[in-house]
């Protein structure tokens, strides 16, 4: 008997050395292509992944790509992360070949995480799309202003007044969704609006989780999270349909409106899922990165009174010339220079996108270094904005590094770039001027914290959400 055990446990240490062995030789093969870019691919499906988020989660994300481009002397390497063989195009040259290839070389690639939860985002040319939302956009920038002007002016006298302390991060996202949701759907009452905010807050936890569709975990409730905001959508889309057809709605209130009636070049009209798709997708883009960014605004200011005297000065000067309820329009929006080069700033040092994946579409060669097929790569935000090689002092806040001509091409890009630049751009440029337009001409203010933690998951957020203390202007 004690043979037979023997042999069960030589034969079951047996499978278990094979099926490890296969692992690591079917993981390893993967790299088995001549002058590939130095790196290491780490371990079966793990790969590097752990150390690349590890890296964001202690508030530092620029340090996974910074210590291997030490580690190997060059801006370009391999890895392996989020269970695929990588390569990392680091610097202005990579931002640019990246940018400047897509469609041709690269198309974007999202993790299994985020296709899943967004299933019709593969109906169509994510190129195709990024060209239509941003024909669309600024269509209705201009009339937008005044709607985010009297917004504003609701969030921060509902939010901040009277109180002598607030939590910052959730008040900017609490204004951004709003923002949201008036702009792109016409939705604007409170209980309405409160319906959609904790589920988008599952699916943008969910986004970039570990895609393991399990009870309770992140990526299960961010897949039901998405699918209950598509249903709400498209029952706010089908009684628009209704309203548009009887003269109830305007062909020009909204983003939602306006997909509605548009065909394109063929005629054709998008779906109802489609735009239901398209519209979550805005949602979540609209509302998550710009929040981030109003917050760190936020903080930066409590940090450099210098800087805030600046800001200060110049919406003061546009507020002083406005009648009383008269609303920010597009030339004052042109007057926020100082302001609009201090969030540019602040989104140098903690940009709300820390990157982005392409896949290779062809073999190609880039630096010398051979790309497969099918490769994924990752290009970074901050592999050019924290580089002394394109800012110098790259750590020291300086509004006036976009004074004039700016940065050099490539090397600021918080927005991405290239035809899949981020289509809301100008968007955001107007809702973050607006949130800082109210907030300095009512407060100076001071943070609770001094030395908070930073946390990048995957995009920047103070770990206790920015608690400040409010100074009111007198008078």
């Amino acid at each position: 008997m004690e043979h037979f055990y023997l042999s069960l446990l030589l034969l079951f240490v047996s499978f278990v050395t094979l099926s490890l062995f296969l692992v690591f030789y079917n993981h390893r093969s993967q790299y088995n292509f001549p002058n590939l870019p130095p790196g290491k691919p780490g371990l079966p499906y793990v790969g590097e992944t752990l150390d690349f988020l590890s890296t964001g989660w202690q508030g530092r994300p620029e340090k996974f790509v910074f210590d291997r481009i030490a580690k190997f002397s060059s801006e370009v390497f391999k890895t392996n992360i989020v269970g695929k063989p990588a390569v990392v195009l680091a610097g202005a040259a990579g931002n640019k070949f990246l940018f400047s290839n897509e469609n041709k070389l690269v198309v974007a690639w999202w993790p299994d995480s985020v296709n899943k939860i967004f299933p019709f985002t593969q109906n169509s040319s994510s190129v195709d799309e990024s060209r239509r939302m941003r024909k669309l956009l600024p269509q209705f920038l201009k009339a937008y202003i005044g709607i985010m002007d009297s917004i504003a002016e609701r969030h921060f006298a509902s939010g901040w007044e009277k109180k002598q302390e607030v939590l910052v991060f959730p008040l900017a996202k609490n204004y951004t969704f709003w923002l949201a949701c008036r702009l792109f759907v016409s939705v604007e009452d409170p209980s309405h609006i409160a319906k959609f905010a904790a589920p988008f807050n599952l699916v943008a936890s969910g986004i970039f989780s570990v895609p393991l569709d399990l009870p309770g975990t992140p990526f299960r409730k961010a897949i039901r999270a998405s699918n209950f905001i598509r249903a709400e959508l498209l029952n706010i889309i089908r009684q628009r349909k209704v309203d548009l057809g009887t003269g109830k709605a305007s062909v020009t209130q909204d983003i939602l409106s306006h997909m509605l009636t548009i065909s394109d070049e063929a005629g054709r009209f998008m779906t109802e899922l489609d735009i239901a798709d398209k519209i979550l997708g805005l949602l979540i883009g609209g509302h998550d990165t710009a929040s981030a960014a109003c917050t760190f605004i936020v903080k930066f200011l409590s940090e450099l009174p210098h800087v805030y005297d600046g800001v200060y000065k110049e919406q003061i000067e546009i507020a002083k010339f406005k009648r009383s309820g008269e609303l920010l329009n597009w030339d004052d929006i042109q007057k926020m220079k100082y302001s609009w080069n201090v969030a540019c700033e602040v989104m140098r040092l903690a940009p709300p996108l820390q990157g982005g994946f392409r896949e290779a579409i062809n073999d190609f060669i880039f630096n010398g270094f051979f790309i497969p097929k099918g490769w994924k790569l990752y290009w970074s935000a901050n592999s050019t904005h924290k580089s002394g090689q394109y800012f110098s002092e790259p750590e020291k806040f300086d509004p006036s590094r976009f004074e004039g001509g700016g940065p050099a091409p490539y090397t600021f890009v918080p927005f991405g770039g290239g035809p899949r630049m981020c289509p809301g751009k100008e968007y955001a440029r107007l809702e973050i001027l607006v949130f800082m337009h109210h907030l300095v001409k009512r407060f100076r203010f001071e943070k609770l914290i001094p030395d908070e933690k930073i946390v990048v998951d995957p995009m920047p957020i103070p770990a206790k959400g920015l608690p400040v203390r409010l100074f009111p202007h007198k008078g």
